[in-house]
């Protein structure tokens, strides 16, 4: 069960109510603990949420804390914010990626624009990322936290390629919300990113992502539609379309899909991202030479950002 703003909480795991009592919670945690074993046949993200679960509400205390929206930290624990973080002090001297445009400001500024209307004119709102207010909030507002959130964590993976890339981020291409979310050139080529969580596993189907939180949607396509906008603008051609997704939402680290107006279509991991742009998607066409300063001039001149 992570750490997302979409993600069930505890209760809704356990399948009791918040005003459970404490033998309730424990009559339930016992049960779903023997249905969802894997050994006996249960399925193992099920049985592991279950434990994360009692970890966090199965003490008293730790379920006081969880109710007031800040867990108990442990002795190695950083406290729980989904706020925006000061960048850190930078330990690594070597040089990071060239990068531009704000990853995630969009969906940051338009969650705390939906969540004041939500709260009500006139209501306090003294910190708008409290967890126990995200909680309680609808999921569209849930979702566009837990977006900005996955677009700062590609973010910082990107930013650590290298000098050899350079990253814009929020890209427009119409609408803000039909943006692409990173676009990254560097030594093996041209690719459009779409950093998503959906809370849930996804599987691919005919060049398509599919699920149940992604009901009729089709982020490749229109990760497709966008790029397309973007190659006429630059006048540049893409060589991966991908989306990133939570390591735990995938079953592989990555998987092809095929093609789309000429370029690869990935599905990947966090983890996984790194390694496909440093040694490149398979069977893509790699960017060299001089091709690689031409195509970043044109970038520079026809990107906007939302």
């Amino acid at each position: 069960m992570p750490d997302s703003p979409i993600s069930a909480s505890p209760y809704e795991v356990l399948g009791v109510s918040a005003l459970a009592s404490q033998d309730d919670l424990r009559r339930a945690y016992r049960r779903l603990m023997r249905e969802t074993h894997p050994d006996t046949g249960g399925n193992a993200a099920r049985f592991n949420a279950v434990q994360v679960a009692w970890e966090r509400i199965g003490d008293p205390d730790d379920r006081a804390a969880y109710d007031r929206g800040r867990p108990m930290l442990k002795s190695d624990d950083s406290p729980f914010t989904w706020a925006p973080q000061p960048r850190p002090k930078q330990a690594d001297t070597r040089p990071r990626a060239r990068s531009y445009g704000h990853p995630g400001g969009w969906r940051r500024e338009r969650y705390l624009v939906l969540m004041r209307e939500w709260v009500g004119r006139g209501e306090s709102l003294d910190d708008p990322y409290d967890p126990a207010l995200v909680r309680s909030a609808p999921i569209h507002l849930r979702h566009l936290l837990a977006d900005a959130l996955a677009e700062e964590a590609t973010a910082r993976t990107l930013a650590a390629l290298g000098i050899g890339f350079t990253v814009w981020h929020d890209v427009s291409t119409g609408p803000p919300e039909e943006k692409i979310d990173h676009v990254v050139l560097g030594p093996t080529g041209l690719f459009a990113i779409l950093s998503e969580d959906y809370d849930e596993p996804v599987r691919s189907r005919r060049g398509e992502l599919l699920g149940k939180p992604l009901g009729e949607a089709r982020p490749m396509h229109d990760l497709s539609v966008r790029a397309k906008i973007v190659s006429r603008a630059a006048r540049v051609k893409f060589t991966a379309l991908l989306i990133v997704l939570p390591d735990d939402a995938l079953d592989e680290p990555f998987t092809v899909l095929g093609t789309a107006r000429g370029a690869t279509t990935v599905i990947t991991r966090q983890s996984t991202l790194p390694a496909l742009l440093r040694d490149g998607v398979p069977g893509a066409k790699v960017i060299g030479g001089n091709a690689l300063f031409d195509v970043r001039t044109r970038l520079q001149a026809g990107i906007r950002f939302v």
